[in-house]
């Protein structure tokens, strides 16, 4: 197989805070999450060959971000405002394939680190959104 396509993927919000999904409306491209691992160093002046040697350490659960079809009077999309203006994490959503046998759900906690709103002379209005992951990540395959 040479690639799957993406159309379809969904990003939801908890609108609750108990587990109540919602989709936001007419979002375009997403891209993450974008998981991270550090790598420290350990070498010593015995290391074997003259390499460098490392153990892993922390990891971070990166960023998703997504492009918005933005509509003003969408309230998921009024929703974002809210998200970034509250203390508390949030969790969201992203399903790919959803209704497909090979579907993935990836939960995790965030906070918004960006919300950029465009409004071009010969263009639809965009909103752009960067949700920063707090802790793990889940991944559920169907």
């Amino acid at each position: 197989m040479a690639g799957i396509d993406a159309f379809g993927t969904q990003l939801k919000r908890d609108s609750t805070g108990a587990g109540a999904f919602v989709l936001i409306a007419n979002v375009g491209d997403i891209d993450g999450p974008s998981r991270a691992r550090n790598a420290i160093e350990v070498t010593a002046h015995d290391s074997p060959d003259a390499y460098r040697e490392f153990v892993k350490g922390l990891k971070d659960g990166g960023e998703v971000s997504a492009t918005i079809n933005f509509d003003p009077g969408d309230s998921s999309h009024q929703a974002l405002d809210g998200d970034f203006e509250e203390k508390d994490l949030r969790a969201y959503q992203l399903i790919a394939l959803p209704g497909d046998p090979d579907e993935l759900t990836v939960q995790f906690n965030a906070l918004i680190t960006d919300l950029s709103d465009t409004y071009p002379v010969d263009d639809k209005m965009e909103r752009s959104v960067t949700f920063k992951i707090s802790g793990k990540p889940t991944f559920t395959y169907a």
